[in-house]
């Protein structure tokens, strides 16, 4: 379907694919692996033909049709379906109900799908080019993070979907779960290069760590094996009688290939710096609070709960009824009808998806990191910045010219600037890859601070979560216990089972 001979491809001198061979078979579905910045999406857009490689060829099948999820958001049509719809050609018109039922997966109620998109919210929008892609049908599926922005029951949904998927895809995702539930081979981008197997990422990783350590002992024994042949030859050498064989050895050692040494990526270590709470109240204290947008549409009601020092408390629940708004209500960004929410010494630590309107446009990544630093040094700020993926001369690229993923980065540098002890957190895995998404989560597991945020990611709720606070039965409660608890006890009220089907 798809065949890649010695692809190499260089940005800016540096080479970031080099001889990459493989092919897309029939019925293929592929996990895209590898580190942020190793050229997963740079493999797509050569796919896609928006970019030429530097030598090599790509063949793709004659009249393949090849559907990616476009961020960008341009709408034409008065209502969702209609918008979705659209892609359909005459002779597949009669399959508008299935645009219906991709809608409803993904969350969409019938009042929803009756509205214009361009009023939605920018997760909703992002979910109807999903739905269109979907709907269209191609014959190879390109998907760079699509679990952005859908809630646990639309990530069902789509994994239950794309499991029944009878063509080829390929998969970007920081969800490794998600991934290995649905693939049926794993690409994997390392060392500037490509290794394709059958099997999931955690094969894969396994058997190249496995051949690397191999490769790196073996390293190392030829590294004592020469010192030992020099160290002979330097003390034979002008001896008369052993000339003739240190000569011989030299030129042994001249024509042995020499072992590299493996460069290595280094691990992303996030941590946050606390800040000690001292009072023995609680760290936040809410009571009773409610809010809506009107009269007519009251998001929260009757909700109270404390925070104390040490508690991990996800918020769960659908898109739409009012998750990031509670963290709003408790930043103060929106203010409460009624009821009190109480802060005590709080030094907060707070990342929103709108938060990224906030950077400085004009400024570059540096210096809108140094405007957090608590008087941080130089190499203190740059080690955050790599942090965050930032390395060398990227961090003098200004904020106006950055994407939505790397903004929403510079705001989670800001945060791990500060000296914080509470953390309010707004989906802020998204824009991580798989590595850098796992170390966040260490971290806030580490953290000694209260933390409170909003994930669809079941794994790290299950990982991380001692308290939930949950959008669900038309109502928001508190739940004291894991998400495995709740489930056991409580459960959705729309199972995500009868969601995905």
């Amino acid at each position: 379907m798809i065949t890649f001979t010695n692809i190499s491809l260089s940005f800016l001198g540096r080479k970031l694919l080099d001889d990459i061979n493989f092919q897309l078979n029939s019925k293929e579905k592929i996990g895209l692996i590898g580190r942020n910045g190793s050229g997963k999406s740079t493999l797509l857009s050569l796919i896609l033909n928006r970019l030429e490689p530097d030598d090599g060829k790509i063949i793709i099948s004659k009249n393949y049709k090849i559907g990616l999820v476009e961020q960008k958001i341009e709408f034409s049509y008065e209502t969702v379906l209609d918008e979705i719809i659209s892609v359909l050609p005459d002779e597949r018109y009669y399959e508008s109900w299935k645009g219906e039922k991709i809608l409803s997966g993904l969350g969409f109620t019938t009042e929803e799908i009756l509205q214009n998109p361009k009023n939605l919210s920018g997760g909703n929008q992002v979910k109807v080019n999903l739905a269109k892609l979907l709907l269209d049908e191609p014959d190879l599926l390109l998907l760079d993070e699509p679990t952005n922005y859908l809630d646990i029951f639309s990530i069902k949904w789509l994994q239950n979907f794309l499991h029944n998927w009878k063509k080829e895809l390929i998969l970007i995702t920081h969800d490794r779960f998600f991934m290995d539930s649905i693939i049926s081979h794993t690409i994997y981008i390392h060392r500037k290069t490509v290794r394709k197997i059958e099997g999931n990422s955690k094969k894969l990783l396994n058997l190249i760590k496995k051949e690397e350590d191999i490769y790196e002992s073996t390293r190392v024994n030829q590294v004592k094996d020469r010192k030992r042949k020099e160290e002979w030859i330097k003390r034979f050498q002008s001896k008369a009688t052993l000339a003739s064989r240190a000569q011989s050895r030299i030129k042994m050692l001249e024509k042995e290939v020499v072992l590299e040494k493996l460069n290595y990526d280094e691990n992303l270590n996030f941590h946050f710096n606390y800040l000690l709470y001292k009072s023995k109240k609680s760290m936040i204290e809410v009571e009773n609070i409610r809010f809506g947008y009107s009269s007519k549409n009251i998001l929260i009601n009757d909700l109270t709960f404390k925070l104390n020092k040490g508690d991990k408390v996800c918020v769960i629940g659908k898109n739409g009824k009012g998750k990031s708004t509670l963290l709003k209500l408790l930043v103060g960004e929106e203010k409460i009808i009624s009821g009190s929410i109480t802060n005590n010494l709080l030094e907060t630590g707070y990342f929103g998806q709108m938060n990224i309107d906030r950077l400085n446009s004009e400024l570059t990544i540096y210096e809108e990191l140094y405007k957090s630093a608590n008087n941080k040094n130089e190499t203190e700020i740059r080690k955050i910045c790599a942090q965050v993926m930032f390395k060398g001369d990227t961090v003098e690229k200004k904020i106006g010219v950055l994407s939505g993923g790397e903004k929403s980065r510079v705001m989670l540098g800001k945060i791990l600037l500060k000296n914080v002890n509470f953390l309010i957190l707004d989906e802020p895995t998204n824009h991580l890859d798989m590595y850098s998404a796992e170390s966040f989560m260490k971290a806030v597991n580490k953290f000694e601070g209260a933390v409170l945020m909003v994930t669809h990611d079941e794994k790290f709720i299950k990982q991380i979560a001692n308290k939930l606070i949950i959008f669900d039965r038309n109502k928001v409660f508190v739940f004291n216990g894991g998400y495995d608890d709740f489930i056991k006890k409580i459960g959705w009220q729309e199972t995500i089972s009868e969601q995905a089907n």
